[in-house]
Order: structure tokens, then sequence, then C-alpha cells
């Protein structure tokens, strides 16, 4: 028997008793999940450039000083990398931001950026097979998913400090409040089409896949930063921040779809009550 032969015998032999495995290879496949991963980045990008610019002109100093210091807690900003975020955040680049931008701008900015939940949605329905929700049913969820996800990122130094404490603490909070913040994601943007519990463990995988990211951007983010802005400038920053986004988005995209096919095939299937299939 060559090796060839082997590999797909073990292969049927593993499908036929985990049936789960057959899904997902084919879910995996034949989704276009790395696409899917890549545009939703791309959305993410160009809704948190505007949103930011945005905060930063028209948010209180407290509030400036509060993103500041979370931006720092998730990219370990350090040297040429953070006077650059000291410098965007500074009074005299606000208030010509206030003037350029204006109240309108601003608005303008919230709405366009309401694509990346459009994108976050579709993401969502794909992972379950489900149907676009109607317009009417899901514009609000798509602005107040981005106004919550917004509030999380401003939260984001004290969740990832432990409230003070420490990384001891602060890995554990943060796991807890991404599998609260994604569980709530797939449910909000899912229009409640799926029950709570079946979104569970997709929403488990994606704090796992975000929480190990986080600590890895502490580590390689700050010296990555630093290069691109040094060879490349300002350039160098937003390419580096994009192929971020894209490995997060990415991992998201993945952990929502292998969470629904484990939710609704067996052996999980039984205790979430989908029986293959859930809408």
């Amino acid at each position: 028997m060559s090796w060839t032969s082997r590999v797909q015998g073990f292969r049927s032999g593993a499908e036929s008793r985990f049936p789960v495995l057959s899904e997902m290879t084919s879910r995996l496949v034949s989704g276009n999940l790395l696409d899917a991963g890549t545009r939703l980045a791309a959305q993410a990008f160009l809704a948190s450039v505007p949103l930011l610019f945005a905060l930063a002109a028209f948010a209180p100093q407290s509030v400036r000083d509060q993103l500041g210091e979370s931006l720092r807690a998730m990219f370990g900003l350090t040297g040429p990398s953070d006077r650059e975020l000291q410098q965007a955040m500074g009074r005299t680049a606000t208030e010509g931001l206030r003037e350029t931008t204006g109240i309108v701008g601003a608005l303008v900015a919230l709405v366009s950026a309401t694509s990346f939940s459009r994108a976050m949605a579709r993401v969502c329905e794909r992972a379950w097979l489900l149907p676009r929700a109607g317009t009417r049913i899901a514009a609000w969820r798509w602005a107040v998913w981005l106004l919550v996800l917004l509030l999380v990122v401003l939260l984001q130094a004290p969740f990832r400090n432990g409230f003070g404490a420490g990384l001891w603490l602060g890995a554990p909070v943060f796991f807890l409040v991404s599998t609260g913040v994604w569980l709530w994601t797939q449910h909000l943007l899912l229009a409640n089409r799926v029950r709570w519990l079946p979104l569970l463990p997709g929403a488990l995988l994606a704090a796992a896949a975000t929480s190990a990211l986080a600590l890895t951007a502490r580590l390689y983010m700050p010296g990555a930063l630093n290069r691109a802005l040094g060879e490349y400038g300002s350039l160098g920053l937003v390419l580096t921040l994009l192929s971020w986004l894209i490995v997060v988005c990415g991992a998201l995209t993945f952990a929502f779809t292998i969470g629904a096919v484990l939710a609704q095939e067996p052996p999980l299937n039984r205790y979430f009550g989908t029986g293959g299939s859930d809408g």
C-alpha cells in the first residue's frame, strides 16, 4: 500500500468516526475564508482611521488620554511610534482636526464605518450558512455594534493590565471580556437567528485567538512598527497595522466558522440542541 493510499485511508476512517472533521474540512476549504478575513481587515482599517481621528478631534482630553493608553497597551508602543501617537493625540493636532473635520464629517465617518459592521455580519452569516438579514432589521445593530466595539477599544488598557494588578490578572480578564464580546457580536449581528448557547464555541475560539494575538502583539509590534516607521515613514505604519489586522480578522473568520461547525455537528450538537442546523 502506497503512502498516499494510507493517508487517504486514515482520512476516510477519521471522517467516518468523526463526521465533524469532514464538514469542517469542507467549510474551511470551500468558504474562501482567507479572502473573507482579508476583506474584513480592509473594512476594519478603513473604519478605524476616520473613527479614531473623529474621536481624537471631538472627545474630551480624558478620553483622548485613555485612547492613547489603550493603543499603547494593545501594541506596546515605544520610541518613535509612541511619539507619533502623542503627536496625533496632542492638543494642537486635535484642534486642527476639529477645524478640518467638523461635526458633519464626524457623523459621515461614523456612518461610513458601518461597512465594517456589515462585513463582520456577513462573516457570521457565512459561518452559519444564513442569508443576509434585511437592512431594516440589521441597520441599528451595525451602529450599536460599532459603538460598543469602540468602547471596548477605549478600555483595553485596564483590561490588559488587570486593572493595575498586572498580566497575571489581565490575561484571564482579557479572555473573559473577549469571550463575552464575540458571543454578543455573533448574536447581535445574526439578528437573533441563532441561540446564545450554540454561539459559545465560536466565541471561545475567537477569544483564544485574540488573546494569543494580543500577547504576541506586545512582543512583535513595537519593533515592527518602529522599523517600518524608520524605513518607510507613515506608510510603513499603515502597512504594518494592516498586516496585523489581516491576521486578527482571518483568525476571527476561522474561529466563527469552526465554532459553527462544532455546534452543528456530532457530538456537540446534542448538547446545543442544533441537530445539524440552527437558524
